[in-house]
């Protein structure tokens, strides 16, 4: 073989490798994506196939001489004769008692009134000593909190400090209510406005504009809130002409003046003022 023989063979063969080489890298991402998709293939089929297998041999499909013609991998009912099961739906919680003996509404959660103890709640007293303990001192923790504040507030408004931290530990479930968490409100305060600015209330009941309650950036604002709705409201007028010692004609007067819908709700304010000695903080 001559020198142009050889030499044309080497191009060739050089040729040959770069055509494979070019062949290779255009290729290579559908060869691995080829792969990829039959192994996947491969091991559905296993699945399904030891899920089948699993099966009980007990279970019946139709009569007894007729096997079905096919086979869904999704667990089948036991009873052949009864239809798939509808679809479980998560179990409701338990609708919590309010403090007037009432179904609190489960959505709302805004105060389930349990830190409130039964003979608060003028109840008979049924609880275990340990449980009344627990309330009594969430109670009186709350109480510690916020006493300056409610003194402050009587300083500068005329309500008797007694009647601020009774309704805000009652309103509020001692702070650990939905309302009192997320919206700092301890009050109840609701917001009847059709053109408010975001951020200013939030619904926790229902789609009626009445169940909007107020946002508060603090809870002391709050406590500052619920001052000046007495205050500024004329049909609470009349309890500010009662002394700061008067607690229970405060407590009734609210409940005549419509605070709350408990018809009960003056007297249960009374049972927290007397049973932690709130009244201290009114003079």
């Amino acid at each position: 073989m001559n020198l142009t023989s050889v030499q044309k063979t080497r191009e060739k063969a050089l040729a040959t490798g770069r055509q494979i080489n070019r062949n290779i890298q255009k290729y290579w991402l559908r060869a691995v994506l080829l792969g990829t998709a039959i192994y996947l293939l491969h091991e559905k089929d296993l699945a399904i196939d030891l899920q089948l297998s699993n099966i009980p041999a007990a279970i019946q499909f139709g009569s007894a001489a007729e096997p079905p013609a096919t086979v869904s991998a999704r667990p089948v009912s036991l009873a052949a004769s009864e239809p798939a099961p509808a679809k479980e739906r998560p179990a409701r919680p338990a609708i919590p008692a309010g403090y007037d003996g009432q179904a609190v509404n489960v959505s709302n959660f805004a105060n389930t009134y349990s830190n409130l103890s039964n003979e608060q709640k003028g109840l008979s007293d049924t609880e275990n000593d340990a449980l009344r303990a627990e309330k009594r001192r969430k109670q009186l923790k709350y109480v510690q909190r916020f006493e300056k504040v409610a003194r402050k507030e009587m300083e500068e408004y005329g309500i008797p400090a007694s009647i601020t931290l009774a309704q805000g530990l009652l309103e509020s479930n001692v702070g650990e209510s939905k309302l009192a968490t997320h919206n700092k409100n301890h009050f109840g305060i609701k917001c009847f406005s059709r053109s408010c600015r975001k951020g200013h209330c939030s619904n926790f009941t229902d789609d009626s504009h009445k169940d909007f309650f107020r946002i508060y950036k603090s809870s002391w604002e709050s406590y500052r809130a619920h001052s000046l709705l007495l205050k500024r409201s004329d049909r609470y007028q009349r309890l500010f002409q009662l002394g700061r010692g008067d607690y229970r004609g405060w407590a009734h007067g609210l409940t005549k003046a419509g605070y709350a819908t408990d018809k009960q709700y003056g007297q249960k304010l009374i049972n927290l003022i007397e049973d932690l000695e709130l009244h201290q903080y009114d003079r």
